[in-house]
Order: C-alpha cells, then structure tokens, then sequence
C-alpha cells in the first residue's frame, strides 16, 4: 500500500429536513387541528482514530464525504427520521485542521477518540408547534437548518518514543533492522527509504518502545531538497532524536563531520522545537574499521565536530553495541515519562 501522510478532504454534514404545514382530516373531525410534524436532524460527520489504519491513503482518491440529510416532516405529527452521521476512520496520529482558518479541529492521538468535524442541521419545526388560542389553524412551519461544511487538512505525525535522522545510507534502515522486526528496504544506494518506517524495540519483558525512521536527510532539506523534509514532521512526537553517523563512508572525499553538522542546521533551518529535542549520537559502520582503529577514529571525530553529549559507537549491520544502546535509550524513556 502506498503511504500517504497528508490529505484535503471537503466534509458536508447533513441538512436538517423541512417542517411540514398539514392539516388532520379525519371523517368525523372536519376541524381537527394541525398536524403537520417537525424534518429531522441532518446527519453529523465525524472522525474516529483507529490504530489498524496507518496511512491517509483512502483520503487521497476520494476527497468529499457527504453526511445525510434529515427526512421533511409528514402529517399526522410524523416527524421526519434523522439522517445517518458519517463516521470517517483515520490513523492514530493524524492532526485535522480546517484550512480556510488553519484552526486544528482535532489532534487524534489515541485508539477510538471521536471528534465531530461537522454538525448536522437542525430539523424545521412543523406547524403543530404553532397552535395556540388565538391560532387554530397556523400555516407556518421552517426550513430545516444547513450542516456545516468545511474543506479540511488531514496531517499524519507518527506516534513513535525515538526519531532517526541522518544522511541517505547511513545505517538507519539496517539498525532499525537489526534492534526490532521492522523490515525497511536495505540496499547500496541512496534514498533506498521512501517513507517512514515504524519498529517496536523490545528491550525485556513489558519494557518497549517504538522507533521510527525516516528518509534520509541532505543538505538543503529544509528548502525542499530530497524526501526528508517532507516526512520531518513525524519527529514532533517524539521524546528522543538518534543522529546515526557513517563513520567509514565508501566515498574519502566526504567528510562525516560535515555531513553531521548539515544535518543539525537542517533541523534548525526547518523547526527549533525539533532542533531543540533531546539528540544522541550514534557512529555507526565500526565493522568496516580495523578494531585497533575504532576508538581513535571515534575520538577524532567527536572532537572536531565538539560534541558533548550522549554519544554510542555500534556496527548496525553485525549488531556490535545495538544491545547497550536500545537499554540505554530505554532506561532514558522510563525516566523522562
């Protein structure tokens, strides 16, 4: 199935049905009074979260959803039947926003939240209401109200604990891999990951947490260059960042220094919130260093790029240091809750 983050849909609610102006006519009541029943409500849209649905696919080919509208009412004080609500299942994760005002109707975060998006029309009242004393045969009845209708934003933000960033062919894929049963595409050529991958990380017995993938960055991303700009928002949600580093690229004349300084500047080119966020270093590739290098190399490395923070060295593809690092990220998560 092809992933699909984001949507415009169009939403009617129903109109309320028309109140009816009738009178009763009954073989041995030939003055019997008004009998004309009110329309009934016009059916209301709503969307619910639905942990099973993981993309905004279904929104894309068809873009207008219509409640239905409320039967007018009859004679005989029959009212009108309500229309049917339309109830619109969408991802956990998904932010519903009207895009005439840019006002967020709704930020779906959890399994089986129901919002309304559009309220159906009040039904029209018919003319038995109008009956009084000195009215005995009222001629009036109302229209029933209009729904509301609205043209909406639909934006999928995955709901992941920790982000990976870094460049095309850094190990994201392969560490994703190798730490949970996610099985992104791996391969030896850039952009290999076209849409975001979600793994769960199972550290112990009832100690998990979800990771999240994301296309690699370039520099110019937040400008528009490559994929990852548009796939950045489904780091919003997340408690933690892993900036996974290619500490021995094919190529000798890139620079993984630079590449990781790119990175960071692209974060805080396109939101300081995300650029904000806890981040960890992850080196990556140690398998393709002698062993007597490693530590001089990741040395050097964290020194020119003056790097402070929590850092890791792992191999993603042999699985060397994977462990340390996923409790490590665990025991972080249970003490930032």
């Amino acid at each position: 199935m092809k992933f699909i983050d984001e949507a415009t849909i169009k939403v009617y609610a129903g109109d309320g049905g028309n109140g009816v102006a009738t009178f009763r006519r009954a073989k041995y009541e030939p003055e019997g009074g008004p009998s004309g029943g009110d329309g009934g409500r016009g059916g209301s849209v709503y969307a619910i979260a639905d942990r099973n649905i993981n993309t905004l696919v279904d929104y894309r080919y068809t873009r207008i959803f219509r409640a239905e509208r409320g039967e007018n009412g009859r004679s005989s004080d029959c009212y009108g039947k309500s229309g049917e609500d339309l109830v619109l299942r969408m991802p956990v994760g998904t932010v519903i926003t009207d895009k005439a005002t840019g006002r967020v109707i709704a930020d779906l975060t959890e399994h089986g939240q129901k919002v309304l998006l559009a309220k159906g029309g009040a039904g029209g009242l018919g003319n038995i209401h109008f009956k009084s004393s000195t009215n005995r045969a009222p001629r009036q009845c109302t229209p029933g109200e209009p729904g509301e209708q609205f043209e909406l934003y639909l934006e999928l933000k995955v709901l992941a604990d920790v982000g990976l960033l870094g460049m095309p062919n850094a190990g994201k894929s392969t560490f994703i891999r190798s730490v949970s049963a996610a099985r992104p595409k791996v391969a030896d050529y850039p952009f290999t990951t076209l849409h975001p991958n979600l793994g769960v990380v199972r550290v112990d017995t009832n100690r998990s947490f979800v990771i999240a993938d994301i296309p690699g960055l370039i520099e110019g991303a937040a400008q528009g260059a490559g994929l990852g700009h548009q796939f950045l928002r489904h780091l919003a949600r997340t408690r933690l960042l892993l900036h996974i580093v290619d500490l021995a690229p094919f190529d000798d004349t890139v620079d993984p220094v630079q590449q990781a300084k790119a990175i960071v500047e692209e974060l805080r080119k396109y939101d300081e919130g995300l650029y904000n966020k806890p981040r960890w270093l992850v080196l990556n590739k140690l398998d393709l260093i002698p062993q007597q290098d490693r530590e001089a190399r990741c040395a050097r490395f964290l020194e020119a790029l003056g790097w402070r923070g929590p850092h890791f060295a792992i191999s993603a593809l042999s699985g060397e240091g994977c462990r340390a690092l996923t409790y490590a990220i665990m025991d972080y998560l249970d003490q930032h809750k």
